[in-house]
């Protein structure tokens, strides 16, 4: 043995030695395993985080995450109703503050969820759009050696030349839509980019939702007026009745507008089993955009709101104002005005209150103020029944109830349909009860002891209540979920497939022809698709005089599917 075999065959002993060493190695310390580190703990997170299965999760996770908001009163939408189920829920209510189940919307969990399902399907989409775009740059592959084992697959002989059989394949393939090119001894295609076209559509439209929808509950602005007949509305703050906005809401960003409602019309069933189901409702008014923007009619329906930009007007409820004056002892005209009455039931039977806040003196001069409950009846059906029977103005009656005393409207702010009776005192009829009465349009009440009159006038308005909402991403949304459902469509119906045809000149100096198929999902419209391919190309090069099979009678391949 020679000196150089004598230090390989040392190296070999060696690195054999080394070998042994390095597999004992860790059996010797089994319980501790390589640390991945901080990058690796965040590589590994970024791909857990960007995999499709994530996102499919946090989007289930974003829809059952809803569905509280939904069924449990939020604060953002009706702060009443959240006070009212506090108080019906005491054991209940406590649980739910702590979980953010009043505010669903804005609690930390949810905005978890929904920042994570945006970073998720950012992560997804950008590394498969440049895959999809290398695609598209690219060209089909070539054709594999074995065409045989392909699911799809037919092959004949024909007396037509091999390059006159690829050239009549390219043009075939290329007249089919398939994006086609010569790869040597074949003809490669593949068409259905449409499918990971739609795909990418469906993630990005699921982003523009997203986006959408945070940018609506940001930027958003809804609130409700109630406007009498005669009377108008200015989109500025202090003329809502109630007034909701999203955190990044400006003032500025209200859009400028006014209208005047000139005319509200209601119809209703008069007769057979939906008597009284409303018919129409209508809305005429007269709006103006801008400071000096020219007075335009309009009339506003049940779900057909007036448009101004971003901002929408809706037609949500109506109801009826009569018009009550109130005179003192002295025969004073201390309050006149159509007072707006909310209605309690289908039949539009309403409350309200009339409050006369100053200017009131009582038959000896004493300075007090007037409370009047009021109870609207549009179609009165008799006796002591305080309901309507019809939604119309058939037989209105106004019913009234008058206190006197202090209202304490100083002391804290109350609602203006609701009475406190805390500090007054009800006038008393001859009876020594509480003094009511039934007025017909016309009629006059007289407040015992010379206390004044309350009269009923025989003008009753209407009024109706808008809702006048602001959503800047509307648009977006809704091109975000028509672009979503298109490209589900896509990626669900259209099939990603590539076509292969080999023609080359066999020993006998025939030419053979080999066609094959291949789905990236199993179906039935490749082998469908490739035998008509095949029965047309085969129509332009026939089989040989001793071929024994054609293109109609292609076989697949051994264990293949058709």
């Amino acid at each position: 043995m020679s000196d150089t075999e004598t230090e390989q065959s040392q190296d070999q002993e060696g690195l054999g030695a080394a070998g042994q060493q390095l597999s004992t190695a860790p059996q010797e310390d089994t319980g501790v395993l390589p640390g991945l580190g901080v990058i690796g703990w965040a590589r590994w997170f970024w791909r857990q985080l960007t995999s499709m299965r994530v996102a499919l999760l946090l989007l289930l996770l974003l829809s059952l995450g809803a569905i509280p908001g939904s069924l449990i009163p939020q604060t953002g939408a009706d702060a009443n109703k959240v006070d009212a189920f506090r108080a019906a829920h005491t054991t209940l209510a406590p649980v739910y503050d702590k979980l953010g189940l009043f505010h669903v919307y804005s609690s930390v969990w949810f905005s978890a969820i929904y920042i994570l399902l945006f970073v998720s399907l950012i992560g997804c989409i950008v590394p498969r759009t440049w895959q999809f775009i290398g695609q598209l740059r690219g060209r089909p592959p070539g054709a594999p050696r074995r065409l045989d084992r392909l699911p799809a697959y037919t092959t004949w002989r024909t007396t037509a030349d091999p390059e006159q059989v690829r050239a009549d394949a390219l043009a075939l393939l290329k007249k089919r839509r398939f994006r086609a090119h010569p790869a040597g001894d074949a003809v490669a295609a593949e068409k259905g980019y449409l499918r990971e076209l739609g795909n990418l559509a469906f993630h990005i439209a699921l982003i523009v939702l997203l986006i959408a929808f945070a940018s609506g509950q940001l930027f958003k602005s809804d609130g409700t007026k109630l406007v009498v007949e005669g009377d108008g509305f200015s989109n500025a703050l202090p003329m809502y009745d109630d007034f909701k906005s999203g955190s990044l809401f400006s003032n500025d960003d209200l859009v400028p507008f006014s209208f005047d409602l000139k005319d509200f019309k209601g119809t209703y069933e008069l007769s057979g089993p939906n008597r009284g189901t409303p018919r129409t409702f209508e809305a005429k008014i007269d709006y103006s955009v801008g400071a000096d923007g020219k007075s335009r009619p309009r009339t506003v329906q049940v779900n057909q709101p007036l448009k101004i930009d971003d901002s929408k007007v809706y037609l949500v409820s109506h109801g009826y104002a009569p018009v009550i004056t109130v005179r003192d002892g002295k025969g004073k005209v201390v309050y006149q005005d159509a007072v707006p009455l909310l209605p309690l039931d289908g039949n539009v039977t309403s409350q309200g209150v009339v409050k006369v806040l100053d200017g009131y003196h009582d038959a000896k001069g004493v300075k007090e103020q007037l409370g009047i409950r009021a109870f609207f009846l549009p179609t009165y059906g008799g006796g002591a029944d305080v309901l309507s029977q019809f939604p119309a103005l058939l037989n209105p009656v106004l019913n009234l109830e008058p206190y006197h005393g202090d209202l304490g409207v100083d002391a804290m702010p109350q609602s203006v349909y609701q009475l406190d009776k805390t500090h007054m005192k009800g006038f008393k009829d001859a009876d020594g009860k509480q003094l009511r009465a039934n007025l017909k349009p016309g009629q006059t009440m007289k407040l015992p002891g010379g206390a004044g009159t309350v009269t009923f006038g025989k003008d009753v308005k209407e009024w109706a209540g808008f809702e006048i909402v602001q959503e800047p991403g509307g648009a977006w949304a809704l091109s975000g979920a028509i672009a979503a459902i298109l490209g589900l469509a896509g990626s669900l119906f259209i099939q990603r497939r590539r076509i292969w045809v080999r023609a080359v000149r066999g020993a006998d100096g025939v030419t053979v022809v080999e066609m094959a198929g291949l789905g990236r999902s199993e179906s039935a419209k490749v082998p469908e698709e490739l035998g008509d391919l095949a029965g047309t190309l085969y129509e332009r090069a026939p089989g040989a005089p001793d071929a024994h099979q054609d293109a109609s009678h292609a076989v697949p391949a051994e264990g293949a599917e058709q």
